[in-house]
């Protein structure tokens, strides 16, 4: 009884597992995100609340990456506080990875490279009050006169 040969790891690494299931865009969506995002450190750069609003603005945009959702919308569909959409909208603007005019988003081919969030050090009094989240929490919480319950 012959053996036959092992098949080449090539050829099992690109089959499809389910090979009538295979992705087209043909005749569906534009959305679509290159293998790139992933391979040069883009995904790894982006928060999760930044990361659930580029994937939002993907699949919304239509074949110019261009979108037309309202924040109430987004905020909504993607159960996030203003607060929270603002920070990554802006951060994904300074990303380079969407732009912006007040009223359409544009989601941007990639830039060279990913751009990593390196906050500077809090150095005194006013920085604290200015961006230390706890400390911001206690000063509304004083001005508003009220006590939340402490999470652990």
């Amino acid at each position: 009884m012959s053996q036959r040969p092992a098949p080449s790891r090539a050829v099992i690494a690109r089959a499809p597992i389910v090979p009538e299931r295979v992705r087209s865009i043909a005749g569906h969506s534009f959305a679509f995100v290159p293998h790139r995002f992933l391979r040069d450190g883009f995904f790894a750069s982006l928060s999760a609340d930044q990361l659930r609003l580029y994937l939002f603005l993907v699949l919304a945009a239509d074949r110019n990456g261009v979108s037309y959702y309202h924040y109430d919308s987004i905020c909504s569909v993607l159960e996030l506080p203003l607060e929270s959409y603002l920070r990554a909208r802006n951060a994904l603007i300074a990303k380079d990875l969407i732009a912006f005019d007040g009223t359409r988003f544009q989601v941007l081919s990639l830039p060279d490279k990913p751009r990593f969030d390196n906050p500077a050090p809090l150095s005194d009094e006013q920085d604290r009050h200015n961006r230390d989240p706890a400390t911001i929490r206690t000063l509304v919480q004083q001005s508003l006169g009220t006590r939340l319950r402490e999470i652990p």
